[in-house]
């Protein structure tokens, strides 16, 4: 019996030395689709590193904890169940994006010539 609660008080003791988790190593990136910035009620697709990461139809969102550093995102129609939601021969351009430690990004996608891209937003909270 004392050698059980001596190995309760040992592990209690390493617990309590363990560096806590923070919450500072990794930022938060949102994507919306929230505006109807982009005319189609196709499915969008989020790669993040060339990983389909999030699927979105009009009013989503998704969000992602990532570690500091620089992404490559990218956005492209998927193919659905819609007419006209095949995607283009051509591959769409990506777009980098800085993620600090602790830091909330917030995009929406938006479209002009070149295609769909993300526009930074205000979080609005």
């Amino acid at each position: 019996m004392r050698w059980q609660a001596f190995s309760l008080i040992a592990m209690l003791g390493l617990v309590a030395a363990a560096p806590p988790a923070s919450a500072e190593d990794y930022g938060v990136l949102i994507i919306s689709r929230e505006s109807l910035e982009v005319a189609t009620s196709c499915e969008i697709g989020v790669y993040i590193q060339d990983q389909l990461s999030a699927r979105l139809f009009q009013e989503q969102s998704t969000s992602f904890n990532l570690p500091p550093g620089t992404f490559s995102l990218r956005l492209k129609l998927l193919p659905g169940q819609a007419p006209g939601c095949n995607p283009g021969m051509l591959a769409p351009g990506s777009q980098n994006i800085t993620l600090r430690a602790g830091a909330i990004q917030k995009f929406r996608i938006a479209m002009n010539g070149q295609g769909m891209y993300l526009k930074p937003a205000t979080l609005g909270y």
